[in-house]
This record gives C-alpha cells, structure tokens and sequence, in this order.
C-alpha cells in the first residue's frame, strides 16, 4: 500500500465526529485507506447483495450489533441508513464510530446534509498524487524554494524522475495500476465498462449506453477547454437537457470536475464558461484513444493533458488536507489567461501551466498581464506567482517561482495551499 496524504485528516476527523465520510471516484482508495486506519473495526461492503440483504432486513438491530463501530462501504447503495446511523450517534459522545465511504458525491452527500449534518465530518480522496508517488523513494529530496538568482536555474539538477512526463500522464493515478503493476489501458478499459455497468445505470435511466459512452469521449475531447454543453450536444446530435443531465452524473461519479473562473469588479469582460477536466488524466488519455506513453510526445491535446493532470494535483492537495476547492482560471474576452488562480483570504496566487520542457519569455505573459491587471482593480493582490512546466528544474524568473512537474506540491506547499 502506498501511504495516503489523506491519512491524517481521516483519523483527525474521526477524532471530531461518530461518523466520518469518505467520498471520492471507484478504485481511489477509499476502502484501503477506511481499512488500513481502522483495522479494529468490522468491515462491510455494500455492494454484495446478501450483506444488504441481512441490513435491510433489520437496519436498526444490525448497526446495534457492533456497538464499536463498523466501516460501511458504498454506503450510497443503501442511504436509508443515515437516519439509523443518526439516532445511534446521538445517543453516544463516542466519535469515530462508523466510517462510511461512497462513490458517488451526490448520492452520499444528500443523505449526509439531511440525516448526518453536524455529526459526520467528510474527506473527499482522488486518486493517488505524484507528492504520493514521490514518497515512495526516500532518496527524493524535498526540493529547495529558497530564492536564486532572477532567471539563472540552479547549479544542481533535481533528481531523476521514476519515469518520463508521457509516462506518468499515459498511467494516470489509479492504485491498482500501481500496487499490482498492471497494464494501464487494459486497466482503464475495465474501469469505464465497470463505471458504465455499476455507476451510470443506478444513478440514471441511460437508454442508450453507446451514446453515453461517446459523450464521454466528447467530454475527453476538450479536456482543459471552456464547457460548451450546446456544442457537445449538437455533435452527438442529442438536446441540449440530455447532455447536461449527462455531465451531472459525471460529476457526481467523480468523472469530470468543473474549474470555475475568476472573477472581481473589472472593466475587461471576462469569461463565465467552467472549464473541464478528468479527475484522472490517464483515463482522459484512454478515452482519447492513445494507445502509448510515446504517442502523447506529438499528440495535439499534450499540453491539455498535461494541463489537467496539475490541475488536479492542486485539486488533490487541497482536498486531502480537508480544504475547501479554491481553484479557479482566469481568462478575458481578449484572449489573456492564467491556468490556476489558488485564492486565499490575505490575496490570490497564480500559477501558469506549460508541458513544454523549454521556457521562454512568453510562457510568463499571462502572471505578468494578471499583475497588472488586479493592481489597478478593487481586487485582491497576486501575492506572488508560480510556473509548472513539462521539465524537472527549478529557479526564479519574472517575480514567479518554476518548477518542474513533479514539484508542485512544493510549489503549492511554498505558497501556503495547506492553510
């Protein structure tokens, strides 16, 4: 097992609550992780019928049965639990008592609101980081973001990466991959015919899974693009209400995540439109159909992909610490753009994404248009900035800290993400 980031928050806020919530997308792992920091409770799964078959038949005296606690997975299959699960923890101070995890956000966090509010304290777990993987190697060091000279890379190279950029995007982060060395395609294929089977028929009356299937691949088409739901619609020649009821089971499946734009008083017009991305970019890159790690060097959506995959790296670096998603773009009418806006209580912190290896003046346009831009505006302050590239160097250049892809948790660490 990989040790989790998520780890910590999890046992804190079951030091907080009798009930701790553990959502995230099938196979992040959210079972092992209940299961690795709780080995002394018993453990059920709710997806096998006969285990909701004894629960259903007597709800109240089963959960009374186990008066220490219990892990219930999939807890969405059977959310009418919520309410037996409220009167139990009401009737005891005892916290972490019953830990529940679910795949589907909505699903889950509905029951919790109605039934749990106040009671239940949530965690949200993606799938594994590259701040996870890197751990793994205890030869890494913690890189350096101590300031050097403007402009000038530092006189040592960061240690060699376990595999190239394309390697890492094509693999995506799924746990299994990794703790069981399987071949990422075919893993990814069993888990969208899965996700389709399980997921897409229980929340929704789909009557036509082929053209679900290719709204998804739609979907992966514009990865890191402005979300045009009419055009997806038209393309694949459905309405308009379909498509977007379409996108909600996505996103409450933990498929796609939306990345909203930024917005303060301005005289520019800015962009309203969310921009979309896959919580895991190896599934992105399935869905678009590459076939190899050597295939994404020359492949058109390389610089989106690579977009999405530190998109979501920031994601995961909130989310499992416990904070709230605070990721936003920032895009005008004129073309101008920044990839991530981090916003913070004392100011905003932006950061420029390029998968490319090699930097030039350009590539820091965009932080130095937001500068300008914010500074004459009733707007909060950039406090800083940052630049992730597709290389593995750091050093300071144009008031922005750049580092290579592998580094971003020291990047978003640096900036102060984790308050």
């Amino acid at each position: 097992m990989i040790p989790r980031t998520a780890a910590d928050y999890l046992i804190r806020v079951a030091s907080y609550y009798p009930v701790a919530v553990l959502t995230g997308p099938r196979q992040s792992g959210k079972t092992t992780l209940a299961r690795s920091q709780f080995p002394a409770l018993p453990y059920f799964n709710l997806e096998a019928p006969d285990v909701r078959m004894r629960i259903e038949a007597d709800p109240r005296g089963f959960l009374e049965s186990y008066p220490d606690g219990l892990i219930l997975d999939e807890f969405q299959r059977l959310p009418q639990l919520a309410s037996y699960i409220q009167v139990l923890a009401d009737s005891s101070t005892r916290c972490g008592r019953f830990i529940l995890t679910g795949s589907q956000q909505l699903e889950v966090m509905s029951k919790v609101s109605q039934s749990l509010a106040g009671r239940a304290g949530l965690l949200k777990l993606l799938p594994l980081s590259i701040e996870e993987l890197q751990a793994r190697n205890a030869n890494i060091p913690v890189l350096d973001t101590s300031p050097a000279a403007d402009g000038m890379p530092p006189a040592h190279g960061m240690p060699a990466a376990e595999g190239t950029l394309e390697r890492q995007m094509y693999t995506g982060f799924y746990p299994r991959i990794y703790d069981r060395q399987l071949p990422p395609s075919q893993v990814l294929s069993d888990y969208f015919a899965t996700y389709v089977q399980r997921d897409v028929r229980s929340l929704a009356n789909v009557a036509d899974i082929a053209q679900f299937e290719k709204f998804v691949g739609l979907c992966a088409g514009r990865v890191g693009q402005l979300l045009n739901v009419q055009n997806i619609a038209q393309d694949l020649g459905i309405t308009h209400v379909t498509a977007s009821r379409w996108l909600t089971i996505l996103q409450a499946t933990y498929i796609v995540h939306l990345v909203q734009p930024y917005h303060w008083r301005s005289t520019k017009r800015l962009i309203k439109s969310p921009k979309l991305y896959f919580y895991d970019v190896g599934l992105a890159c399935w869905l678009n159909g590459i076939q190899s790690a050597a295939q994404l060097r020359t492949h058109p959506l390389r610089g989106l992909l690579f977009e999405n995959m530190i998109m979501m790296e920031a994601l995961k670096y909130r989310w499992h610490r416990g904070l709230r998603d605070n990721l936003y773009f920032y895009r005008d009418s004129d073309g101008a753009e920044v990839d991530l806006i981090l916003e913070f209580a004392h100011g905003i912190y932006p950061i420029e994404i390029k998968a490319g290896e090699t930097l030039s003046t350009d590539s820091f346009k965009g932080l130095k248009h937001l500068a300008k831009l914010v500074a004459a505006a009733p707007a909060k302050p950039p406090n800083g900035g940052g630049l992730v590239y597709g290389g593995s160097q750091h050093w300071q250049q144009a008031g922005a800290q750049v580092v290579g892809f592998k580094h971003v948790a020291a990047l978003l660490k640096a900036c102060g993400a984790d308050n």
